[in-house]
């Protein structure tokens, strides 16, 4: 993995844009605060809510949460021009979802209305239907996590819902992606700056 435990730091991670990076270290992190909210994911989260089942606390609600992640594996391939963030959270306000299985639902989700890919609509229908029912019956309070760590489980990669706005001074920058590294900030200031 790429940072040491979230039982050592206290804290997880959320990647951002660049272009939103100033506003972010100066606001802090609210769910629709991105350009994305909007013009990514409208209308895929209230699919994958429509399957929560009664064992999801009322508060989980995914349209309304930020996502960010407990650990990524050495491997990861960030988005270029991009920010990672370590951030402190309530984790009584934050829930644990397998991100495999809405992942298994977007590209349907996304292309289904566009002529030759109209047969998506068939595999949400089904095959999307059921991993969006695994997405909830696997998923799990943050704090129950912590004891049973599904997010270290092979093939589980968890996502974290937090469902509260992060202050500035729970945020702090960590590395800069760019098209050809990841740099630690100091490392990239003794470059660029």
């Amino acid at each position: 993995m790429i940072f040491p435990d979230y039982k050592e730091t206290g804290v997880i991670y959320h990647i951002i844009s660049l272009i939103d990076l100033k506003k972010t270290l100066r606001e802090g992190i609210t769910f629709d605060d991105k350009v994305t909210y909007k013009t990514k994911y409208d209308g895929f989260h209230q699919l994958i809510e429509q399957e929560k089942n009664d064992h999801i606390p009322e508060w989980v609600i995914r349209s309304k949460a930020i996502f960010a992640s407990m650990n990524y594996p050495k491997n990861h391939k960030f988005h270029s021009h991009s920010a990672v963030l370590a951030i402190k959270i309530n984790p009584h306000q934050c829930w644990i979802a397998n991100e495999n299985y809405a992942n298994e639902t977007y590209e349907p989700y996304t292309l289904q209305n566009i002529h030759t890919f109209e047969k998506c609509k068939d595999y949400l229908d089904t095959k999307g239907k059921e991993l969006l029912k695994e997405y909830w019956e696997t998923s799990l309070s943050f704090k129950e996590n912590l004891k049973v760590r599904m997010d270290k489980k092979e093939g589980y990669d968890a996502e974290v819902l937090v469902m509260h706005k992060i202050n500035p001074k729970d945020i702090r920058l960590e590395y800069i992606v760019s098209d050809h590294r990841m740099l630690k900030v100091e490392e990239w200031k003794k470059i660029f700056c």
